[in-house]
Order: structure tokens, then sequence, then C-alpha cells
């Protein structure tokens, strides 16, 4: 059992949104649920009341209510949600209209900018007039190739009002990166920066619009914010504008179409580590509702707030963040290196913004460790309430380091979902404790299980991460899949009828989630089922060590676990430190998680949303093809390890 961290009040408890839905339900429906785990099982035994009560709750505007909260509660994928509704996306995030600060943005350059509801409205307004002038239509593309900026947010409102789908790359991503993904679904029209700002650096991004824009032949205009110079040469891009040329100075009002809950809203993109990265088609509705409880119930966001991710435009955390204007709260946008020029950036905004909601990802935490700094000796940090985790699992120290070095009263949610969804299975919850290594709770509405070898659903065992019923934010379908055969494989070739998302899990007596690492790169040493997460927490410990990566090699009949590590500067991989870091792991963890073999290596390879790729480093060992290295942001490690002398030997 993980270590008790955190409790909240009695008053805190009664002061949340989660404790004031959780009274409405007992309201309208005689029950009497007094706890966070009674109301998950309400809303996972009572789904469509469940969602009912959260569109209420969350005053969604549609111009026509729904016919029935879902057709078929049984069936997945297919079931059909809201039916008869009619709304548009950007009507809900953009409810509020008045002067109270939508956006406070700054990048590396430390130039601050604010947008108020009322600026951001107006914004929107001028862009989505120049985009109906185009003639653009519900269901045309509209992409981004832009840094975390408003302007960003600015056009996925203008191009979502007018029923547009939007979809979006970070400017860090390469040129066949992009074409992976925007060349499947071909845009009509593309926003993109001039350039970014990275560790101190300007980074141009209009030589490679240039070459992406000769592969992509239905791009209909090019809209150019500058970022990095007041005034930049466009000259060589076809169809190219500046956005203040672009945008309309005389609309006011925006036209926002009505259209279906499901009416196609975000392309989002799978990896592409094992291929074409996969189109993933989201429906406007289904992300609202999702993301909104996520927002109001789990965050316990509230319009004081001013909350932040520290996110791109290419992780699904930035559709996340987006949709905290439905609420009302503060957006802080911050584009750049998160350690530029040191590792006080983000604190310093969160002192001079008064962050009520700080989001980041464990590999930032882990980094921030490895620095030294403390940062509730050096900041104020009154206002902050919250810190999200995502991106991958929080180490026991990591939640530790929180407590101990950022603030001992906060709610800590480790979260955990997926680009597929865009949101989460497991996350945080305002009325509940937190305890170290642990996700508070499993979603409302999710009804997320842990299944053994055998299909069957277990608590306090690790198995596979599966959810028993359908949840309104999954994918409609996936672009180019007619017979809908991508979607099913992706999900449900294990299980019919079950989603299976990839995550191996453990889901403990009280309802907190432990979560260990893909299941496709879970270790199978004799026969026992390892995540790579216990690993990595046992690594993350030792000072030595930078980063690390976990993979099984099969070997002799059988499994070996291989331990690659990327070593701190002025350390060597001696054969005392071997011994330390096996006796750590053989201690912490058991002896069936001590690496056969602990191997240096110059870098570790991630993904361009910095994920680490397990899989394709296995691939790699085993001399198997890795298909499509242009997903990760370093590609060229690959070829270290594909001929590491050490692996070819007992």
């Amino acid at each position: 059992m993980g270590k008790l961290l955190w409790t909240p009040s009695e008053q805190q408890v009664q002061d949340s949104n989660m404790y004031r839905f959780m009274t409405g339900v007992n309201r309208k429906y005689g029950t009497n649920l007094t706890s966070y785990p009674e109301l998950w099982q309400w809303s996972v035994d009572h789904i469509p009341k469940f969602w009912a009560e959260m569109w209420d709750y969350a005053k969604v505007i549609a111009s026509r209510s729904y016919d029935e909260v879902i057709d078929d509660v049984t069936r997945m994928p297919g079931a059909r949600w809201f039916s008869g509704a009619r709304l548009n996306f950007a009507e809900n995030l953009l409810r509020y209209r008045d002067d109270r600060p939508a956006i406070l943005f700054r990048g590396e350059d430390q130039v601050r900018r604010r947008l108020t509801y009322a600026e951001l409205y107006r914004e929107v307004a001028g862009t989505a007039a120049s985009l109906r002038a185009m003639g653009l239509k519900p269901g045309d593309r509209v992409v981004g190739f832009m840094p975390n900026m408003p302007e960003s947010i600015i056009a996925m409102l203008a191009a979502t009002s007018l029923g547009a789908t939007w979809s979006s790359c970070s400017p860090d991503f390469g040129i066949k990166g992009v074409l992976d993904r925007f060349g499947q679904i071909k845009p009509r029209v593309l926003f993109t920066a001039d350039g970014y700002f990275f560790k101190g650096k300007r980074i141009d991004s209009l030589d490679r619009i240039h070459e992406i824009l000769k592969q992509i032949g239905t791009v209909e205009k090019v809209v150019v914010i500058p970022y990095t110079v007041d005034a930049p040469d466009i000259s060589a891009l076809p169809n190219a504008v500046l956005f203040n040329d672009f945008r309309t100075d005389t609309a006011n009002d925006i036209e926002f179409e009505q259209l279906p809950f499901d009416h196609p809203l975000y392309i989002m993109y799978s990896s592409g580590t094992t291929g074409l990265p996969k189109c993933m088609v989201q429906g406007a509705g289904g992300i609202l509702l999702q993301q909104m409880k996520e927002h109001l119930l789990h965050t316990n966001l509230r319009r004081e707030d001013r909350i932040f991710y520290f996110t791109t435009c290419g992780w699904m955390m930035w559709n996340w963040l987006t949709c905290a204007l439905s609420v009302g709260a503060t957006l802080l946008l911050y584009d750049g290196n998160p350690f530029h020029p040191g590792p006080e950036a983000l604190w310093q905004m969160a002192e001079e913004e008064k962050m009520t909601v700080f989001g980041t990802s464990a590999g930032y935490i882990a980094a921030l460790m490895n620095t030294g700094l403390i940062p509730r000796e050096q900041f104020d940090l009154t206002a902050l309430r919250a810190l999200l985790s995502t991106g991958s699992p929080l180490s026991i120290e990591g939640f530790d380091f929180v407590y101990q070095a950022i603030k001992p009263d906060l709610q800590l949610a480790s979260i955990s979902g997926g680009t597929d969804i865009n949101g989460c299975f497991a996350l945080g919850n305002p009325m509940g404790p937190v305890y170290a290594g642990e996700l508070q709770c499993r979603g409302l509405g999710m009804k997320v299980e842990a299944f053994d070898e055998k299909g069957q659903p277990v608590i306090g065992r690790q198995g596979e991460l599966v959810c028993t019923a359908p949840a309104p934010s999954m994918p409609i379908y996936f672009w180019d899949d007619p017979d809908g055969k991508k979607y099913r494989d992706a999900y449900f070739d294990v299980y019919p009828n079950v989603w299976r998302h990839g995550d191996y899990i453990e889901i403990n007596e009280r309802g907190g989630v432990t979560i260990y690492g893909r299941s496709d790169a879970t270790l199978n040493p004799g026969g026992v089922r390892i995540g790579t997460a216990e690993i990595y927490r046992q690594v993350e410990m030792l000072d030595e060590i930078e980063d690390s990566l976990v993979v099984g090699q099969e070997w002799k009949n059988d499994v070996r676990v291989i331990l690659f590590v990327k070593m701190m500067p002025g350390y060597e991989l001696t054969d005392d430190l071997k011994k330390k870091i096996r006796d750590t792991i053989r201690t912490n963890a058991s002896p069936r998680h001590v690496p056969a073999k602990i191997v240096p290596v110059p870098d570790v390879p991630y993904t361009l949303n910095m994920k680490k790729v397990e899989l394709a480093v296995k691939k790699t060992i085993q001399g198997q093809v890795v298909l499509n290295k242009d997903a990760l942001k370093n590609p060229e490690i690959l070829d270290f390890y594909a001929d590491i002398k050490e692996l070819r030997e007992d």
C-alpha cells in the first residue's frame, strides 16, 4: 500500500464541484452516495443517467437537445451518443465574452501577452469570417503547424466554429512526420508561425513549410503568424498571407454552425512508430463532454482558476487544456524549453501569474529533481492548489518530491488516458486522498477494469487496462478506414466488445490505480509479467543515471531483461555501479526485476510527444525493421542499438 501523502479537509471536500455533483445526483435519484467510490460505481452502473447529468451540470450549449443519451450501452465500437442534439464545440468554449483574462502567454523571449475573453471572441470572429469567405464548410480540414501560442487556439476555434475539422502538429516535427499526418487528411488551410524559440535559439519553420507544400497539393491558403520576427518573408510560399492581413477586422459576431453531437472535431494521431500514424477522428460533443467532466469534476476547475499545462500543439494535452475555456478559467500558455534559461523558468511564471493548477509530465518532474531546484524555497506558490502529471507513470520518489520540494498542501493528480480518447481513464479526485505512486481514481462514467490472463477482472493484481463500456470521447472512426478494420484491430482484437488500451495496471481495493507501463512492453522473464515502470522507479532514484530504458530480449527460449542507461555527465558505468543498480532493484522490487544486462547508451529514443519507445528498441536489438523512424524525436540513435555486441553474448 502506498504512503498517504495528502488528504483534503472536510471543507475542501464539501466546497468541491465533485461533491456538489454527487449531492445533486442524490437529490434527483433518491440515492445516498457519500464517497467517490460510491459515485463512481453509480456512474458506471447507470451510464445514460450519468452522462445526462454531466450534460446538465456542464450547461452544454445546444440549439437542439438530445433524443436519447445512448442507443446501445452494450455495443463497442459503434454506440451512438446524444442523437438528435445540435451544437457547436467552439460556441461552448466561447460562452464567456467579458473582460476577464482568457489567455496569458509567454515564450522563451519572455514577451508576455494577454487576451481577455472579449478579445478572444473578436479574434476568432475575424478569423472565422475569413475562413467562411474562402468557402470553408463543415468537414473540411484545417491544420496547424504551430507553437503553443494564442493564435493556435484562435485558429482552432475559428475553424471549428464553422464545423471544419482541426488537426495540429508542433513545429519541432520533421518534414516527413508532418507529411505522414497532414498528407493523409488533405487539409484546405494551414496555419503556421514563421518559427519558434528553443533553448534561446530562433528556429525557422517556413523552409519546412515550403517543402511540405510541395507534397500536399490540397492546401489553398497558408496563414503565417509572425512570432520570431516582425515581418517574415513569405514570398516563396504559394498562397501565403500574413495573419493580420488574413483576419477580417469588421466581423463582430460568429455564426456557429449547429452540428450533430458526433460531428468530426479533431483528427489525432497515434505515435506512428510501427507504420503510418493512425488518424483518429473524434466527435465534437464527446470531446466537449469528456473534457468538461475532467475539468469541472476531477480538476475542480472554476472561473477564478489559472490553469497551466506544459505541452505542445502536437500532444493531446493541448486539446485538453484548451477546453478549460468552457469553464471560463484563464489558460496559461508557455512555448519553449521548460528549463530555459534555467530550471526556475516555469516556477517564475507560476509565481508571477498566480497559477492555481500546474500541469506537466512525469519526465519534467524527474528532470527537475536532478537540477536540485526546490521551488517552494524560491517562489511564492500560495495560489497553487493542484499539480497534474501525465505522459508516463510518476515514480514514488516523484510523488515525494512534489510534497517536499514544491508544496505540502496540494492535490497531486497523476493522470493517465490517451490521445485515443483525448482524456483520461484514471485521474484526480478532489474529494479523496493522495497515496504515493497511485492515480487517485478511475474516471466517472469510465468502466475501467484490470483483466488477468483469462480476461477476468481482478482487484489487487496486475492486469490489462480495459474499458468494458462505451464512453462518448472514444473515436467515432479512423480516417481512411471504411470498414472499420483499423479501428477494431487497434482496440478490440483481444477482447471482443471490450476496449483494450495497451497499459498494464493494478486497481486496489480503494479504487486507486497503479500504472506499470505499456502492456506491449511488459517483460515476461520466466513467464512472470513485469511492468517496466517498476524498474524505472528504482533507477530514477540513482544520482548517477540521467535516463534509462528497459526491454525484454528473447534469449534461449526465454526472455531476459535488458536495462539501457544514459549516464549523468561525469559518471561512468563501472562494475560497482552495475552492482548498486542491481542491488537497488532486487531490494526494492524483486529478484525477477533484476536486469540480465546493463548497457550504457548515449541517448534514449523518444517519440515526438516525448514518450519512450521501448518497442522500437526491442525490435531493433532483435534485428527487426522499425517501419517509421520519422515518428521519433531522435531516430538516429536506433543505429546505436542495432549494433551492441554485448547483447549477442550470454
